[in-house]
């Protein structure tokens, strides 16, 4: 990663008000708070992998409040800032709910007044997401704010792993590559949310919950061409009518979810032009589609055209 500013080598009296000045000057909107009296140490390091930024940074034990006037300044409500803890203890306090997160967390922060602490040699690794892209999935993000991601998250390591050997392996990538890597990320990230909030889920938002979850697998399993109604089930833990009565209670079938999905998945990969160069049928295959013919026959009831004429229509511009 590019380091943007570290203290190495600063005298220890001035260092904690450099570090002030800095974050200030990169338009954050926290006042900070020395909680000890130690030598202070800070660094911020930067990569950039597809569609994200990726920041990692390092300090020693503060105290971090930001008001209502310093968020709106900044105006950043379209996105959620996702935060894998590395090292140290990070305890968060929003929307009337505190929790800690150790080495290998993570936790969602919004644009809202809030108290970070950190511990001396904290270490976390930030990501500021869509908001919609979470929330269409989980719900509103009021949900899950500051709330611990932990290890009985089974797909949390998985996630955490993901994005730092991401890191290391971000030049060698294709821009195209790169995105659709970051997109894997994120479709992790939401995973790992949707199983957290499944764990604990009050029982008037529970079906809400299995839902989502049920919608988030759905992403990460499009390619599968057996997922239908009673694997997605089986997925959840819950029995295939309970999940067809929670879907039907919001006006949606599990197969035309599934089959919508899918649909929407080939007409992004057709107007891609990372994927020019896949052939039909090898792209159906990948959006879950067991053969050309069916796929052919859906999307041209879908979208109107044959694919091969979407493809390109839709890499000349035309409506």
């Amino acid at each position: 990663m590019q380091t943007l500013f570290s203290t190495e080598g600063m005298h220890r009296e001035n260092s904690f008000k450099i570090w002030r000045e800095t974050l200030s000057d990169r338009s954050l909107p926290i006042e900070l708070e020395r909680l000890d009296d130690v030598p202070f140490q800070a660094t911020i390091e930067t990569a950039t992998v597809g569609s994200l930024d990726l920041t990692r940074l390092t300090q020693g034990a503060v105290r971090a409040n930001t008001s209502r006037d310093m968020i709106q300044r900044r105006g950043q409500d379209g996105t959620l800032i996702v935060t894998f803890q590395l090292a140290g203890v990070l305890t968060s306090l929003q929307d009337d709910r505190s929790s800690v997160q150790r080495a290998g967390d993570l936790v969602v922060l919004d644009h809202r007044p809030g108290v970070l602490t950190t511990s001396a040699g904290h270490q976390s690794l930030y990501l500021e997401l869509p908001r919609e892209r979470l929330e269409s999935v989980l719900g509103s993000a009021r949900l899950f704010t500051s709330m611990t991601v932990g290890a009985d998250v089974g797909a949390l390591s998985l996630a955490r792993t993901f994005f730092l050997d991401l890191i290391k392996i971000r030049r060698q990538l294709a821009p195209d590559t790169a995105i659709r890597m970051s997109e894997i990320g994120i479709d992790l990230i939401v995973a790992c949310l949707a199983e957290r909030l499944a764990h604990e889920a009050p029982r008037p938002v529970h079906g809400t919950l299995v839902v989502q979850r049920a919608k988030a697998y759905v992403e990460a399993h499009l390619g599968d061409p057996s997922l239908d109604p009673p694997q997605l089930a089986v997925a959840m833990g819950v029995s295939l009518r309970r999940l067809q009565e929670l879907f039907h209670e919001r006006g949606q079938h599990i197969s035309d979810w599934i089959w919508d999905r899918r649909l929407a998945a080939a007409a992004n990969r057709l107007s891609d032009r990372g994927f020019v160069h896949v052939p039909i049928g090898t792209l159906a295959y990948g959006c879950g589609f067991a053969n050309q013919a069916h796929f052919s026959r859906r999307f041209k009831e879908r979208h109107g055209l044959a694919p091969r004429a979407y493809r390109q229509a839709a890499l000349l511009g035309a409506p």
